[in-house]
């Protein structure tokens, strides 16, 4: 049987920090086999997004699917399973600092097979070939640059050949070559590995170009979903200041709060 186009699905999703709302009967899909662009302005729920597809957080209400399974309703072992064919790239690697670029890389191998050391060798030193850093893997984190410390990360994501990577801000903090090479691993990878890729980024321009399919998350809702051309054409307000980057808009500039007056009394008799 041939597998469903959509390799993960929001439907209908509710899920609040206490009184907070995040996301608010939300329904969104990721192609199997795409890029797909997670974006919005900040406290939007992209981070959420990934976070209930990891299973870290259970929506209070709606279906969080996964190869049309629901990942809210998993027990444990079945969340440790399909956490196994998911890959994390956290916000700037999350490398752990005592241990080597290899050892970084082997690390879920060695948690999560029964394969031989000489295998896990084999496995690493691909991995880090396939991100350009197979001289580096005796190098510690102290001693790698911030882009290739994202690589390295990357390596570690794709170890087990998942087929879910998810990516939470992999340019922040990049300069232009690292981020440039950042993007292009990406799609590289993707495409080569057959993998489906999740990419949360504010960069506007580099991820337009990348992705196959953007998701602009408003506050608690879907702004718009489609490819990169259709998104851009939006005539959605909040669509429309987020991809021309206005500082005024449906996101305002002033968080939500008293009034002047409440704060500083009435002007009238005010001395100056």
């Amino acid at each position: 049987m041939a597998a469903s186009p959509v390799l993960a699905e929001l439907r209908n999703v509710t899920f609040s920090y206490g009184e907070r709302d995040i996301l608010r009967d939300v329904s969104l899909t990721v192609p199997r086999g795409k890029v797909t662009a997670l974006m919005g302005a900040s406290g939007g729920g992209k981070t959420t997004v990934l976070r209930l597809l990891g299973g870290q957080q259970r929506a209070q209400g709606g279906q969080v699917l996964l190869n049309g399974q629901d990942v809210g309703r998993m027990d444990t072992a079945e969340l440790y399973a399909a956490r196994r064919r998911m890959g994390m790239l956290f916000q700037f690697g999350a490398l752990f600092t005592d241990l080597s670029v290899f050892e970084n890389v082997a690390f879920p191998l060695r948690e999560h097979t029964d394969l031989s050391e000489a295998l896990i060798r084999d496995v690493v030193l691909m991995k880090l070939q396939a991100v350009g850093l197979r001289g580096a893997r005796d190098l510690m984190p102290s001693q790698i640059s911030g882009g290739m410390a994202r690589r390295v990360a990357l390596a570690r994501a794709i170890a087990l050949d998942p087929e879910l990577v998810m990516y939470d801000e992999p340019f922040a903090g990049l300069d232009p070559i690292s981020l440039g090479t950042a993007a292009q691993l990406i799609r590289q990878l993707n495409d080569a590995l057959g993998l489906t890729s999740i990419v949360v980024s504010h960069d506007l321009e580099e991820t337009f170009r990348l992705a196959d399919h953007v998701i602009i998350l408003g506050p608690g809702v879907v702004a718009a979903q489609g490819t990169p051309a259709e998104v851009r054409a939006s005539t959605d307000p909040l669509v429309h200041q987020f991809v021309t980057a206005q500082p005024t808009g449906p996101v305002p500039f002033h968080y939500a709060g008293p009034t002047v007056e409440q704060d500083f009394g009435p002007y009238e008799g005010r001395v100056l």
